[in-house]
């Protein structure tokens, strides 16, 4: 290796590890603000679980590499080349699945004083995953951690990934999740209407429901700009400059209105439940209502 090289590979480790410092620092403020809301929100509402859900065995599944050894059910993958994992009735019904968009748009703040979306949605998230544990409940980041779990060690795994972890497409694009598993996808949900019909089919596909919560910075809803302004695209590429932007802005209102429409009459259609959330606006009112919709559904 070239002295050239060795010095790359240096630059990029430092710059890897003050990347992790900059994500680990988040989750601190994090964590206080959606214990902080989950708290209050645990005065108003009721917990989720039936009577007549138990530990008793309900199916075999294939394992995956995120399970770990110890999950193998050694006595049904003997009797073939495949490896199972003994899944409880319990585990499968009361199991929810979270994720949170890492997209591009979702660091998108219009303001100083507004939260990254991205940040919003690790909030919410994070506040339902800590009322739901709470009830003895399971959860799980869909695509990033392993089998569902409960109690302060399942919350603290979930809130760490939910805060600094990839967020990847893929995770929706190719579920894997328990039969009858319930799902909250905090995305902006800019993509068209019909690539999120095609994602939600495969989550119905596996027969799980869930809720969308849609995170909203007042500016995308309400442009605001005037005169002349350029908008950047949040990925990159060649932007766009308007002259008088206020002249676009009735144009902008309704078609954002009517894509809000459209999504709402997607997840109707799918069973599920769409969650619209300013951050703006306080995010306990965003938490109350994911939890009610997901008592809804179970």
């Amino acid at each position: 290796m070239t002295q050239g090289a060795d010095r790359q590979t240096e630059a990029r480790i430092i710059a890897l590890r003050h990347e992790g410092e900059d994500a680990a620092a988040s989750l601190p403020a994090l964590m206080v603000e959606a214990e902080r809301i989950a708290a209050t929100v645990a005065q108003g509402v009721h917990g989720r679980r039936r009577s007549g859900v138990g530990e008793t065995f309900w199916q075999y599944r294939h394992h995956r590499p995120e399970d770990g050894r110890a999950a193998i059910d050694w006595r049904q993958s003997a009797r073939s080349d495949q490896l199972f994992v003994r899944q409880n009735e319990w585990e499968a019904a009361n199991s929810v699945w979270l994720w949170r968009d890492g997209g591009a748009s979702m660091r998108y703040a219009s303001g100083r004083h507004q939260p990254q979306k991205a940040d919003r949605a690790a909030v919410c998230l994070i506040a339902i995953a800590a009322l739901l544990t709470q009830g003895g409940e399971r959860v799980s980041v869909l695509g990033e951690s392993a089998t569902p779990r409960t109690g302060a060690l399942g919350l603290e795994r979930v809130s760490r990934r939910l805060a600094t972890g990839p967020g990847a497409m893929n995770a929706v694009e190719a579920p894997h999740l328990g039969r009858f598993g319930q799902v909250v996808l905090a995305s902006d949900f800019l993509d068209p209407v019909e690539t999120w019909s095609a994602r939600l089919s495969r989550f119905a596909a596996q027969e799980s429901q869930g809720v969308l919560l849609r995170i909203v910075d007042p500016a995308e809803e309400d442009f605001p700009y005037s005169g002349r302004t350029r908008f950047e695209p949040p990925a990159g590429g060649e932007g766009l400059l308007f002259g008088r932007a206020e002249e676009a802005r009735k144009t902008y209102r309704e078609r954002w209105r009517e894509h809000g429409a459209n999504l709402e009459s997607l997840a109707r259609n799918h069973g599920w439940t769409l969650v619209t959330h300013r951050t703006d606006k306080p995010a306990t009112s965003a938490v109350l209502a994911l939890y009610r919709a997901l008592a809804r559904d179970h």
